[in-house]
C-alpha cells in the first residue's frame, strides 16, 4: 500500500476544503445515519458470516443471480480477492489505481485456476481497467472492453467510479454474460460513504464461486451491511457529480500560466505543473488556504509535477483557481 492516497486530512489541521478525494461532493448523509442510528443492537451480534442479504439485494437490483454477486468490505477487499483468486500475469496500463500493482505482487503469479481451455496463450495474463481511469478521468469506449476480452485471458473492470460519468459504462447483468470478465462496483463512492467500506462483485458464476473460496468470514460489518440494504431502497441517494461545473472548473484551471490539465470525462482531473512540483503547491495550498489536493507524482507513470483535483461547490473551485494563480505568481 502507497502513502499519500487522496483525502490525507488527518496529516494537516485546518482544512476547509477537500479537492483530493474523488468522492462527489458534500452528499447529505442525514436519513442512513438516523436509519443506523435507530438501530443500535447492530454492534451487538455477528454480521452475516457472507452477506447474502444483500447480495440478494444487489442482484435483483441487476437482475442476475444472487451467486454472481459478492459483497466485500470496498472496492478494495474486492481487488485483493481477485487477485488471490486468479494468479495470472498482471497487466496494468499506467497511470491508474495503485492498488492492482500492489495486490498482484502480495500473491503468487501462478498460471490461476480459471478455465482458460479454449485459449491457446502460453503465458495466462489478466488485465486490470479502472474504468473510469484513476487519476486521469477517462472512459474506456465499450468496443475497447470487448476486443481487450478478447486479448486477454482475464479482464478485471473496476467501475468504482461508473455513477460519475455521463459516458456508457457496461450493465453488470451483461458483463456476468461472460466467461473472461470480472467487475468492481464500489458503494463507496457511489453513495459517498467511505467510511463505511462498502463494494461487490459482479462476474460470472464460474469466476465468482472461485474468488468465494478466498472469501474471509464476517469482513463486512453488520453497520455496512444495514447501510447497504438502506441505501439500495433510496435511489434518490446516489451521489451524482456536477459534471457541468467539473468542466468549468477545468477550463479555468486551464487559463493559469504554467498549468496543464488533461482531459476527463469525470469530477476529477489530473493537472500538470510545468515550473513547479505537485508537493510544493499541495504544501501552499495546505498552509496559505487550507486547501488539499492529490499530489499525483507516487502514481506510476507520472511525474512529481503532476497532481489531481476533484470539483467541489463553485465557490470552492473559484477559490482554487485563485489560490494556484497566486502560488504561480509568487
Amino acid at each position: 500500500m502507497i502513502k499519500g492516497h487522496g483525502d490525507d486530512t488527518y496529516q494537516y489541521e485546518g482544512i476547509t476544503s477537500d479537492f483530493s478525494s474523488n468522492i462527489c461532493v458534500h452528499n447529505n448523509h442525514q436519513a442512513l445515519m438516523n436509519h443506523l442510528a435507530a438501530h443500535p443492537e447492530l454492534i451487538s451480534h455477528y454480521p452475516e458470516p457472507e452477506a447474502w442479504t444483500l447480495e440478494k439485494m444487489i442482484a435483483e437490483r441487476h437482475q442476475i443471480n444472487p451467486q454472481q454477486v459478492i459483497v466485500t468490505s470496498g472496492a478494495t477487499e474486492a481487488i485483493y480477492l481477485i487477485a488471490q483468486t486468479f494468479g495470472m500475469h498482471p497487466v496494468i496500463p499506467a497511470p491508474t489505481f495503485s492498488e492492482y500493482e500492489d495486490a498482484c505482487n502480495m500473491f503468487p503469479r501462478s498460471a490461476g485456476i480459471i478455465d482458460i481451455s479454449s485459449r491457446n496463450k502460453k503465458q495466462k495474463t489478466m488485465l486490470w481497467l479502472c474504468n473510469p481511469n484513476n487519476p486521469i478521468g477517462e472512459v474506456y469506449d465499450q468496443l475497447y472492453i470487448d476486443r481487450m476480452m478478447a486479448e486477454y485471458d482475464l479482464l478485471v473492470l473496476d467501475l468504482s467510479y461508473e455513477n460519475y460519468t455521463d459516458a456508457h459504462i457496461m450493465n453488470p447483468r451483461w458483463g456476468c454474460r461472460k466467461p473472461y470478465s470480472v467487475q468492481i462496483h464500489s458503494m463507496t463512492k457511489s453513495y459517498a460513504i467511505p467510511g463505511l467500506r462498502l463494494g461487490y462483485i459482479t462476474a460470472h458464476e464460474s469466476l465468482t464461486s472461485q474468488i468465494r473460496q478466498y472469501l474471509r468470514p464476517w469482513s463486512v460489518s453488520a453497520l455496512a451491511l444495514e447501510a447497504g440494504k438502506f441505501l439500495l431502497e433510496h435511489d434518490e441517494l446516489i451521489c451524482k457529480p456536477d459534471l457541468h461545473e467539473a468542466r468549468r472548473l477545468a477550463k479555468e484551471l486551464e487559463q493559469i500560466g504554467g498549468v496543464v490539465v488533461t482531459p476527463t470525462q469525470t469530477n476529477f482531473m489530473l493537472c500538470r505543473l510545468v515550473h513547479h512540483t505537485a508537493a510544493e503547491l499541495k504544501e501552499y495550498l495546505a498552509r496559505e488556504h487550507h486547501m488539499l489536493i492529490r499530489d499525483a507524482s507516487n502514481f506510476k507513470g507520472l511525474t512529481p509535477h503532476h497532481f489531481r483535483v476533484a470539483a467541489q461547490t463553485p465557490s470552492e473551485n473559484d477559490a482554487l483557481v485563485d489560490a494556484i494563480r497566486k502560488f504561480m505568481e509568487e
